[in-house]
């Protein structure tokens, strides 16, 4: 269930919006001016914030500045300041919408949908990895170096992603059963030495992964980032 804050001065619109946004099924919580906003955003987690501009003690373009300094959370300003010159500064400080008052809940409640839709969208996982001559498409199960695809098994392909995901840090046998059959092998551990060493003749020139004797194995710490943008 997504939180919401809602930063509003004016009582009968900060209960509105309450009751109206509880009633869409988020949890919100509330603030009714800007330090207020800053201690409860310094305090709690929000997927969303609705933020005025004129607010006591600190307007709305000074809060999101400071939450943008910490965070890329999505802030929809509401303000009665309907000039271009007072949405483009709200917009200059990365507002992800703004609304004119007087507004439609309906309307209001599309857009919190739609930024919210778009914040997730985001935050996905990205879809390809890359190290070095190795690339994987996490989306299709599928590995490459220069010379071509790989014919992996599932269990193979995960294995390396771990290795990749944690480039640097060895990775005990132990380790990998617990990640990738979360408990639900009670066999020889020592199946993990069995994949390795297949996965290795299928890597061929490409083989990165290191065994650390009687620990487990490392693929070392690329300087370059790992994801493909």
């Amino acid at each position: 269930m997504n939180k919401i804050l809602i930063v509003e001065d004016d009582p009968s619109i900060q209960a509105l919006l309450h009751d109206f946004l509880e009633e869409a099924g988020y949890t919100v919580a509330a603030a009714a001016d800007g330090v207020q906003a800053i201690e409860k955003y310094t305090e709690q987690t929000f997927d969303l914030i609705l933020l005025d501009i004129m607010l006591p003690k600190m307007d709305g373009y000074a809060v999101c500045e400071v939450i943008r300094q910490k965070s890329d959370v999505p802030v929809i300003m509401l303000t009665a300041l309907d000039s271009e010159e007072s949405q483009i500064k709200g917009l200059d400080l990365q507002a992800d919408d703004y609304i004119t008052k007087p507004f439609s809940m309906p309307v209001l409640l599309r857009k919190i949908a739609a930024v919210l839709r778009r914040s997730a969208k985001q935050k996905e996982p990205p879809q390809m990895m890359k190290y070095k001559d190795l690339i994987l498409d996490l989306g299709a199960y599928r590995a490459y170096t220069k010379e071509g695809g790989l014919d992996l098994t599932p269990r193979e392909f995960e294995i390396l992603r771990e290795r990749l995901i944690h480039q640097g840090r060895i990775l005990t046998r132990q380790n990998l059963l617990q990640t990738l059959w979360k408990y639900e092998f009670f066999g020889e551990e020592r199946i993990i030495d069995t994949h390795i060493k297949n996965l290795r003749k299928k890597l061929g020139a490409a083989d990165y992964i290191e065994t650390i004797r009687g620990v487990g194995y490392r693929i070392d710490k690329e300087t370059e980032k790992p994801f493909i943008p």
